[in-house]
């Protein structure tokens, strides 16, 4: 049996912001997002990606107890295929084997199972030691059966190789690789040249961030419209840089009469990734999976592929993308 189901998939990872919902509403938010989730199986996506430090503190836990809740109660279409996938964080009170394997298990209980467990992020950047037991660690949860399949994310193509060849010593293949990725992060393909050590390897792309934060939605015109905060900053800074690219996408979105979003999250899948764009109401699922069931041609991807190397800015890439 396959862990992945075929492409195009999409995950939904709005599961990370559960520790920003107030208390009050919570209950009323839970059944919002299940209805994301029993649409978004409905419509065949059904890899769901969270981690063990989404909806953590005073949640203990809460986005992964939410998912091992939804698939449970969930008896539709596709129920068989839904494949709930999980990331460990490299905390730095987690240094040995044994505390990955027990911030597993701890997952496992809180999902039901784990259909993929993956290592949040690389510490080759900081404290490259620490990685290798903890990568056993993972290593064992599949060995044990609580982990149907093992996972990366943020890692570049030198640490990738090195990872690949010490959990292929415990006889343990790497499935997938979570990497930030969209017309306006396209550092971890175009220039880390990802993509060809994953096909040799046999690595399955995810793209993270597929929509850039919303950016590439259409709905910030002005900075003026952009949220308030640190996003605020973060996006105010690179939309003036980015309104060729968007004028691109707007074009080509019209063109084959869907959205800018779907637009810019069937780019990554003609790119050959598995986009998990989040989705925090059905609304916003629904736009999500207009997404699927039609692909851009070779010259619209290309178009926007000019597009996006002229631009002027990108985002920020993740602090812990390794090379």
């Amino acid at each position: 049996m396959t862990l992945l189901p075929p492409l195009p998939k999409m995950g939904c990872g709005t599961w990370a912001w559960g520790n920003r919902l107030l208390w009050n509403y919570q209950e009323s938010m839970d059944k919002e997002l299940e209805a994301v989730f029993n649409h978004c199986v409905s419509q065949g996506i059904t890899l769901f990606d969270t981690g063990d430090s989404y909806g953590t503190g005073k949640l203990s836990g809460q986005s992964e107890k939410l998912l091992g809740r939804f698939r449970a109660s969930y008896d539709g279409q596709n129920k068989e295929k839904i494949c709930l996938a999980t990331k460990l964080a490299p905390y730095p009170w987690r240094l040995t084997k044994q505390s990955m394997i027990t911030a597993g298990q701890a997952s496992a209980q809180r999902l039901g199972q784990i259909d993929l467990v993956q290592m949040h992020w690389s510490t080759a950047n900081y404290l490259p030691f620490q990685e290798g037991p903890l990568l056993d660690g993972l290593a064992e949860l599949c060995q044990q059966g609580k982990a149907k399949g093992l996972g990366l994310s943020n890692y570049g193509p030198k640490r990738l190789r090195w990872a690949h060849r010490r959990l292929a010593d415990s006889g343990i293949k790497i499935r997938t690789l979570q990497v930030q990725y969209s017309l306006l992060s396209t550092y971890p393909l175009a220039e880390l040249e990802l993509k060809p050590v994953c096909d040799e390897l046999d690595i399955q792309l995810i793209a993270y961030s597929p929509l850039a934060l919303g950016l590439l939605t259409g709905k910030y015109q002005k900075k003026s419209d952009l949220p308030k905060g640190l996003r605020k900053f973060a996006l105010g800074q690179i939309l003036p840089g980015v309104r060729p690219l968007l004028d691109c996408l707007k074009a080509v979105a019209e063109a084959n009469e869907k959205t800018m979003a779907q637009t810019a999250i069937n780019w990554c899948i003609c790119k050959g990734t598995i986009p998990i764009p989040g989705a925090k109401n059905l609304q916003q699922a629904q736009q999500n999976t207009g997404a699927l069931g039609w692909h851009l041609t070779t010259a619209e991807v290309i178009e926007l592929d000019s597009a996006s190397a002229a631009c002027k800015k990108e985002m920020v890439q993740n602090i812990f993308q390794s090379r």
